[in-house]
């Protein structure tokens, strides 16, 4: 009934317009940016370097794609989905120094560049078959396939952002 309506379409985080990372154009147009990183690139925003960058984006998309499992905060149990639809209810990119979990937080600051994109871009390649339906984010609780496709791109863009790339 209220589909034709823009102002409440645009509020629903499975939308044609939302980028996703189950889209093949959007994953490769996240590789091109991932590959364009070297160890010269520095945060416009926040603590990290591009090794930590790197790091913790992989960290994420082993969570995503259900590779390591993190249990849910008490603070996420009570807030997390409430919070959920501020984050991925519309186009907008995700807002600078967010806060991470700490199991995110990178402490080592050097490793080889180029094998940490690698494996980065292993991993939105992943995305391709996809199978982990029952994914609970330590923040924002259970995610649908949808909502994990618009949050895994927002996080990557967000961090290649970061480094200006």
């Amino acid at each position: 009934m209220f589909e034709d309506l823009p102002f409440i379409a645009s509020n629903r985080p499975n939308d044609s317009f939302m980028k996703t990372i189950f889209d093949k154009s959007t994953q490769d147009a996240l590789i091109i940016r991932i590959r364009s990183i070297s160890d010269r690139h520095t945060a416009q925003w926040g603590k990290m370097n591009v090794y930590q960058m790197l790091m913790h984006c992989i960290k994420w998309e082993e969570m995503a794609l259900g590779k390591t499992k993190y249990k849910q905060a008490l603070l996420g149990k009570l807030f997390g989905k409430f919070a959920l639809p501020n984050f991925i209810g519309d186009e907008k990119p995700l807002k600078k120094n967010v806060p991470t979990v700490p199991e995110f937080k990178i402490k080592q600051t050097s490793e080889d560049i180029l094998s940490l994109q690698s494996k980065w871009i292993t991993l939105i390649e992943e995305y391709n078959n996809f199978t982990n339906d029952n994914f609970t984010h330590p923040f924002f609780g259970k995610m649908t396939k949808e909502q994990i496709g618009v949050m895994a791109y927002k996080h990557a863009d967000h961090h290649l952002r970061q480094f200006g790339v």
